[in-house]
């Protein structure tokens, strides 16, 4: 009986690696990263997450390094106060950081400045924490409520690109940053803040998009 030779498979050799493709594949790899850390982020595809980054002013690119920035000072906040991290937001947008809650203490709010800077890639600090002991329960119901609504204020606006605003609101004070393709997009964007019932003021580190027309008034 003659015993048949089984042919081994071929080996396979790896390519070069195309340097884009390696450039969004680390980028893809950073949300999904960014995502699993948050309960948010944990409901939400990384395709899903890379489609929102895709549509937004900024770009991609940017809004990866803005998350991977945002993921830095949040590690330098817990590493230096548990308490701090969870009394804190950080928001970036384009290399702008904005830190925004309340703590008991100003030694507090100028450790997080410090800590914010530290990270890499930061272009500028925006302070917005606040020295308080008012956020009760009742507060953070509130601002909950507050952000709630305006989120589906801007995002039913036709004329807002909802698409490219962080909001943040604490103990009535609703705080806006990104880029408004207008002037009137902008004041659109403020004026739904102000109508919501409870805001007491509305603080904005909105840049309006460079060489935007005006829109004709309202």
């Amino acid at each position: 009986m003659t015993a048949t030779a089984r042919s081994s498979p071929l080996p396979v050799r790896a390519g070069p690696r195309d340097p884009a493709a390696r450039r969004v594949g680390c980028a893809l790899a950073v949300l999904l990263a960014l995502c699993a850390c948050t309960p948010i982020g944990a409901g939400v595809g990384v395709a899903a997450t890379a489609g929102v980054a895709a549509s937004q002013e900024r770009g991609f690119r940017r809004a990866v390094d803005d998350n991977v920035i945002a993921a830095d000072i949040g590690r330098r906040l817990l590493a230096y106060d548990v308490g701090a991290f969870a009394r804190l937001r950080v928001d970036v947008h384009e290399g702008q950081v904005l830190l925004t809650g309340a703590v008991t203490d100003p030694e507090t709010r100028i450790e997080a400045v410090r800590l914010a800077w530290q990270a890499e890639g930061v272009d500028r600090v925006l302070n917005e924490i606040q020295v308080t002991d008012q956020s009760s329960l009742l507060n953070r119901s509130r601002d909950k409520l507050i952000l709630g609504n305006l989120r589906s204020d801007l995002l039913l606006d036709s004329e807002i690109q909802s698409i490219n605003y962080n909001i943040d609101v604490v103990n009535g004070t609703v705080y806006l940053l990104g880029v408004a393709q207008s002037q009137n997009e902008l004041a659109r964007v403020e004026a739904h803040a102000r109508n919501q019932s409870y805001v007491r003021r509305v603080i904005s580190h909105v840049r309006v998009k460079s060489g935007a027309s005006a829109a004709p008034a309202l």
